[in-house]
């Protein structure tokens, strides 16, 4: 299969030959595939991403569609199985490896070894909290979530650094429950920033003279 996709093509009229060429060599692990996950990848793909490793346990349920980058004759399906034939379809030529496994400090390391960055997109607080104290040794950058439940309050979405390679994005407060339901925006807001942080530590803040015409 040819590297030069049409889609490929057409990120050319928006970014630089050695910005293309940066995203296109790294490699981003994304542990969790549901709301956060799925959306940070489709957004990461869109914006030249090569590579990616995905890991998550979990299969496609009715109560996902409202938020989460699948569809309704995907259910059923392990997530990490629908979320390539979805990514492939925006890059043909997109490099991803899958993992349905349930994500354990027995295997987080050797998972995401070949990944410079890696999103933290999973649901469970001690899982949240595992992940970043295995990876977190290894210096690689990771970009957490934390509160990001309900819907409103857009602007109290925010950024917080944590040590030398730990960016965690949330409000910090407004987990994801029953009485405060995971809602389209919100998730969508903190996945597209979680993408976004990864993007502007692979290739900076481009200036206008730096883009292609």
């Amino acid at each position: 299969m040819s590297h030069d996709t049409l889609f490929r093509q057409g990120l050319s009229t928006h970014l630089p030959a050695h910005c293309r060429e940066r995203l296109q060599k790294t490699c981003i692990g994304i542990a969790g595939a549901g709301g956060l996950g799925s959306n940070v990848a489709c957004h990461l793909v869109r914006s030249g991403i090569g590579s990616l490793v995905v890991a998550d346990c979990d299969r496609v349920a009715p109560s996902n569609l409202n938020r989460q980058f699948y569809f309704e004759d995907q259910v059923g399906r392990p997530k990490v199985e629908a979320l390539k034939e979805n990514l492939l379809r925006i890059d043909p030529a997109l490099d991803i490896k899958t993992h349905f496994i349930r994500l354990g400090p027995e295997n987080m390391k050797v998972i995401f070894q070949d990944c410079e960055r890696v999103v933290e997109a999973l649901d469970d607080a001690t899982a949240k909290a595992l992940l970043v104290q295995t990876l977190a040794p290894e210096k690689k950058l990771i970009v957490a979530a934390s509160g990001i439940g309900g819907y409103g309050d857009p602007e109290g979405i925010r950024v917080s650094t944590f040590g030398k390679n730990i960016l965690v994005v949330g409000d910090g407060r407004t987990p994801s429950e029953t009485e405060i339901p995971p809602m389209s925006p919100r998730v969508g807001i903190a996945a597209a920033m979680q993408a976004d942080l990864i993007l502007k530590h692979l290739i900076g803040t481009l200036t206008s003279k730096e883009i292609s015409p």
